[in-house]
């Protein structure tokens, strides 16, 4: 009985070490909600989510990883537990998510750090480090673009979009992109098996989805996807010029931002671990070990290893 209760005692101290706080600070009269875990003395690893979801794609990463880093993942304005101002009341641009979330990470006082972007956190994430090398000390980069050859069959509706920001062609992307089917189709698709994907994900993307007004926001974000591609020439110079240690994981059954647009990384980045996994878009849902795993050695490895 002493042994099972000293057993149960060291159990519990392991899994409240390192808990994940729920967080909310005020940052440009917007109220943004963070995830936070690990010890802020530790090196600093951001998450930035993609599109329909939001800190919560990382739930299960961020205590694979906070034993060793302090981990932080925001939710950008209009997605998950942040403010939602209406479209009339914020300007929801990728120029305009990545000033909020730059000041974001200032006043939380993360000045150094290891960024992962994935799907929208990558035109963010490469906005701010394009604009601030000194602070990237490595990039984990999962499914999300930089390069023209990513943009494929997928993206066709989408450039009609930008081309002809007309009622009909808003209308055909909502009811193409913005429903319960498609959000479940994000998680599934290309996956090993489907069955593995909870649908507790396109639940609760789909719920915050149909809020009232948050169409309108996402809408207002796949035509300012549109200005994305004129950077691309600009991010990869800054990989060229700067070569961040980086880790690519990438889920080659993603039909968004397939393994076409992964490759291309190689001719910019000479630091990179590589890697092409059998799953889909959120390939967290069902490569969760693989990808943790591989992010703590990169870290031990490239990132650690370049600063001793």
């Amino acid at each position: 009985m002493v042994l099972a209760t000293a057993a149960l005692a060291v159990s519990v101290g392991n899994v409240d070490a390192s808990p994940t706080l729920h967080k909310t600070i005020k940052v440009d009269k917007q109220t943004i909600f963070y995830r936070e875990a690990g010890d802020k003395s530790d090196p600093t690893i951001v998450l930035l989510h993609g599109f329909p979801t939001s800190s919560h794609m990382y739930r299960n990463l961020i205590p694979k990883l906070a034993d060793n880093y302090h981990v932080i993942a925001p939710d950008y304005p209009g997605f998950g537990n942040s403010s939602m101002p209406s479209v009339n009341e914020f300007e929801y641009s990728f120029d305009n998510l990545a000033k909020i979330t730059e000041h974001f990470l200032n006043q939380v006082g993360v000045d150094k750090f290891t960024m992962y972007v994935m799907d929208y956190g990558a035109p963010i994430g490469f906005r701010i480090a394009q604009a601030h090398p000194e602070k990237i000390e490595g990039l984990i980069i999962q499914n999300g673009n930089a390069y023209d050859e990513g943009l494929r069959d997928f993206w066709q509706p989408i450039k009609q979009f930008w081309a002809d920001k007309s009622d009909a062609n808003k209308q055909a992307l909502a009811e193409a992109l913005l429903t319960i089917d498609a959000t479940k189709w994000q998680y599934t698709n290309g996956t090993r098996n489907s069955e593995a994907i909870s649908p507790d994900n396109w639940i609760m993307d789909q719920a915050l989805l149909d809020r009232s007004g948050n169409k309108e926001i996402q809408l207002e974000l796949f035509y300012s996807y549109g200005t994305n591609p004129a950077h691309y020439p600009v991010w990869q110079k800054y990989f060229r010029t700067y070569q961040p240690p980086t880790l690519l994981v990438w889920g080659k059954g993603d039909y968004i931002f397939p393994e076409e647009g992964a490759h291309p990384y190689k001719r910019d980045l000479k630091n990179i671990d590589f890697n092409i996994l059998d799953t889909g878009h959120f390939a967290l849902e069902e490569d969760l070990d693989v990808i943790s795993s591989k992010i703590l050695s990169f870290m031990q490895e490239r990132v650690h290893s370049k600063g001793k």
